[in-house]
C-alpha cells in the first residue's frame, strides 16, 4: 500500500458500497414474490425470480447511466421485463409491483460489514460526502433506514448534478458543493466505471471496494476487499 496524500475530504458512493444493495433487494423481491403470488401467476422460484430481476435492472441501469432511457423507463419496464423473460404474459403482471418495491427496498437496513465503526473513525479526520446515481427521493430513504446521515455532509445525487457517474462533471459539481480540490479529495466506490474511471477523469484518487477480490481491468490509486481496510491508510 502506498503512502497516501494529505486528503481532506473523502466522497463515498452508496449502494454496493456502505448499503448493500444485493441483501436490500433480494430480501424485497422474496417478500413481493409471495405479496403478488408470483408463484402462482408464473412458472418460476423466488430465486429464479431475484436472478432474472438482477439481470434485467443491471442493464437497465446501464442504459440509464449512458442516458438511453429515462428514470421513469427504467422504474416502469424492469418488472415487465423480468417477468415476461420469465414467461409471463406482460397482461399478467401485477399492477403496483414496481411501486411496492421502489417504497419497500429502501427501508432495508443492510449495510457491509464494519460500515458504521469505519465511518464513525473517519468523521473524526475528515469531511465525509457520498455522490451516488441513484435516484433522490431513494437514496435519502436508504440513509435515513440504515442510519447513515448523521456521517455526510453532503449528499450528491446524479439528478441534482444533471449528469450521472462517469462523467466526470458530477464529481466537478461535489468539489464544487464541498468547496475542496480534486487534489485534496478521494472517491470510494465498488464501480470501476461510474466510481473509478470517473474519479481518475476528473483528477481525483480512488479506492475501489472490491469486496469479491475480482481483478479490476483498471489500475485504481488504492483497492481494499473490505471497508475495515480503510482504517489502515486514512
Amino acid at each position: 500500500m502506498r503512502k497516501p496524500k494529505t486528503y481532506r475530504h473523502l466522497f463515498f458512493d452508496l449502494d454496493h458500497t456502505l448499503w448493500d444493495f444485493e441483501k436490500n433487494s433480494e430480501e424485497t423481491l422474496h417478500h413481493l414474490y409471495d405479496h403478488f403470488n408470483l408463484g402462482q401467476l408464473g412458472n418460476f422460484s423466488r430465486d429464479s425470480f431475484y436472478r432474472k430481476y438482477s439481470f434485467v435492472n443491471q442493464r437497465m441501469w446501464d442504459l440509464y447511466h449512458k442516458g438511453k432511457i429515462t428514470q421513469q423507463q427504467l422504474r416502469e419496464n424492469r418488472f415487465i421485463k423480468c417477468l415476461t423473460g420469465l414467461g409471463m404474459a406482460a397482461d399478467d403482471v401485477p399492477a403496483g409491483l414496481s411501486k411496492a418495491f421502489t417504497d419497500i427496498c429502501p427501508t432495508k437496513t443492510g449495510v457491509f460489514p464494519f460500515t458504521h465503526e469505519v465511518l464513525a473513525y473517519l468523521k473524526e479526520k475528515y469531511v465525509l460526502h457520498i455522490i451516488t446515481n441513484g435516484f433522490k427521493d431513494v437514496q435519502h430513504i436508504k440513509m435515513k433506514s440504515a442510519n447513515l446521515n448523521s456521517y455526510f455532509s453532503e449528499i450528491i445525487t446524479s439528478e441534482c448534478a444533471n449528469c450521472t457517474k462517469p462523467d466526470r462533471r458530477i464529481f466537478f459539481h461535489a468539489l464544487e458543493r464541498a468547496g475542496v480540490t480534486a487534489q485534496e479529495s478521494l472517491m470510494i466506490g465498488d464501480s470501476l466505471d461510474a466510481d473509478i474511471l470517473g474519479a481518475m477523469n476528473a483528477g481525483i484518487d480512488q479506492v475501489l471496494f472490491n469486496p469479491e477480490k475480482k481483478r479490476p481491468r483498471l489500475r485504481p490509486t488504492y483497492e481494499i476487499h473490505c471497508l475495515s481496510e480503510l482504517k489502515t491508510f486514512l
